[in-house]
């Protein structure tokens, strides 16, 4: 049978626990709670942007909805009035279907992959130094393969250059053979003239492109040590580069055509519409672009405009001076020409006044010896008893007629005046034929030095023009230069014991 308990007086606070022992374990959960919450806070706010933790005191459908609304893409308008859609600008993964574009997400603690992120971006670093360092070193070897084609072009001018100034110096030994040939003419003949004076007027001109090509040749030889030297620098800074690549099979001629520049000057230039190119790194020490490497590229961009320049004006200077050269040569030969035509023609007249001189010599001696044959008629024999009666003083008839005073003939009054007379006239012939013979040699050496003088003049023409032919070097005209006359055979060089 069931024992009935008293019925106790009921007191508002039915609990038996002491308040002590609740208040200590509600604090210990509130403070559970807060402890979760926040662990969990931050549990979020580590794996999440922080542009991305929403409001408490906002929705969390409309912090989401404000959080994606950037991503949407942009209704842009066209000209001709359509519309286009267009993705936000900068960097993330363009979700075309779902017409969005969220941004790159960044994680702020390590992730399981840390250990493969970490080599991967090891293995990035690296192979962007080694293309960073292919394309420093192709930029170096394009540089190195251009100031190899300059310093060939700046060689063959040199060569073109040195030609040309062999050329001038061979112009300036015929000068000299002409002057001296010149020199040999007869002292008539050796009077100043217009072709002396073209060739002093050569010998000034030869003299002024001689020292002219000169000044080219030493500029062009400084240049081509400075080329030699920044060409050597090249070498070492593109060495010195691929020793991070030298692994790696690649030519270095498609390094620039990946980086979207055929040129190596300055890869920073504006790129084409087509192709957007790399920029030229800022110089780093310690990175793929050194201070050196572009110290040795800037001066080889420098010394390839100043190369250009300096091809240019020597091409130039050396064409201009070959045609000056050839007209001058040809002056000079025109007026040793026209010399030779006035000097030919002097000789012609020399000759024919010579030859009317000659008939008229002729007929005086002619002349003079008819007179002697008349004066000796005249005179008669030389002995008395070749005389015939009529021609004797003292025949019958004269002394028959000269008995008287008065009756006195004049017979040998006028012989003894004729033969007087006629003597006369011959001294006076002989006096003109003197004079004539005298004139015909000074003509006929004046012929003569006329004949000399056209010679000579035709022998400088001749050798001018032989000489001057590309064919002759330098060395064969400079043994034309010597100190004996032409006109005497060479001298005979004595024979050694030992040639013997």
């Amino acid at each position: 049978m069931p024992v009935l308990i008293p019925l106790v007086e009921h007191s508002q606070d039915t609990r038996v626990g002491h308040p002590a022992w609740r208040e200590a374990t509600r604090a210990l959960t509130e403070k559970a709670h807060q402890l979760t919450d926040r662990c969990g806070q931050e549990a979020v706010t580590m794996w999440q942007p922080n542009d991305s933790v929403r409001d408490p005191h906002v929705a969390h459908h409309l912090c989401r909805a404000a959080y994606i609304l950037p991503w949407s893409f942009r209704v842009e308008m066209l000209k001709g009035g359509s519309t286009m859609e267009k993705p936000p600008p900068g960097e993330g993964v363009t979700l075309w279907k779902s017409k969005m574009k969220p941004p790159a997400w960044h994680a702020r603690l390590p992730l399981p992959m840390h250990r493969d992120a970490r080599a991967l971006q090891t293995a990035e670093v690296v192979q962007a130094h080694a293309r960073g360092a292919r394309l420093t070193a192709a930029r170096l070897g394009r540089a190195q393969h251009q100031i190899n084609g300059q310093l060939r072009l700046l060689q063959r001018q040199r060569e073109a250059t040195d030609r040309r100034l062999s050329e001038v110096r061979k112009a300036l030994l015929i000068n000299q053979q002409s002057v001296k040939l010149r020199g040999y003419r007869p002292k008539s003949e050796t009077i100043s003239d217009k072709a002396d004076s073209m060739l002093t007027w050569e010998k000034e001109e030869l003299k002024s492109m001689k020292r002219k090509m000169e000044t080219d040749m030493e500029k062009s030889e400084a240049l081509l040590k400075t080329l030699a030297s920044c060409r050597d620098a090249l070498v070492f800074c593109c060495k010195e580069r691929l020793q991070a690549v030298e692994l790696m099979n690649q030519p270095l001629d498609k390094v620039l055509e990946q980086a979207g520049r055929h040129s190596w000057v300055n890869i920073s230039r504006v790129p084409t519409p087509r192709t957007q190119g790399l920029k030229t790194p800022p110089p780093d020490p310690v990175g793929t672009y050194t201070p050196e490497c572009a110290a040795a590229l800037y001066e080889a961009k420098r010394l390839l405009m100043e190369s250009k320049d300096t091809l240019l004006d020597m091409a130039k200077n050396e064409q201009d001076i070959r045609e000056q050269q050839q007209q001058i040569s040809d002056r000079v030969c025109a007026s040793l020409a026209q010399k030779m035509r006035e000097t030919l023609e002097l000789k012609d007249r020399l000759n024919m006044t010579l030859g009317l001189m000659r008939g008229t010599i002729h007929r005086c001696t002619k002349f003079k010896e008819e007179m002697y044959i008349t004066r000796g008629l005249i005179k008669g024999p030389l002995s008395k008893s070749h005389l015939e009666t009529r021609e004797k003083l003292d025949r019958p008839l004269v002394r028959m007629y000269q008995r008287h005073v008065g009756t006195q003939l004049p017979e040998a009054t006028r012989l003894a005046q004729g033969t007087d007379k006629l003597q006369r006239h011959i001294s006076h012939v002989e006096k003109n034929l003197d004079e004539l013979l005298a004139m015909r040699k000074n003509l006929t050496w004046s012929f003569n030095c006329k004949k000399i003088g056209h010679d000579v003049d035709y022998s400088v023409v001749r050798l001018r023009l032989r000489q001057r032919h590309p064919h002759v070097c330098y060395e064969q005209a400079q043994r034309l230069v010597n100190d004996w006359d032409p006109r005497t055979p060479p001298r005979v060089k004595p024979i050694t014991a030992a040639a013997k």
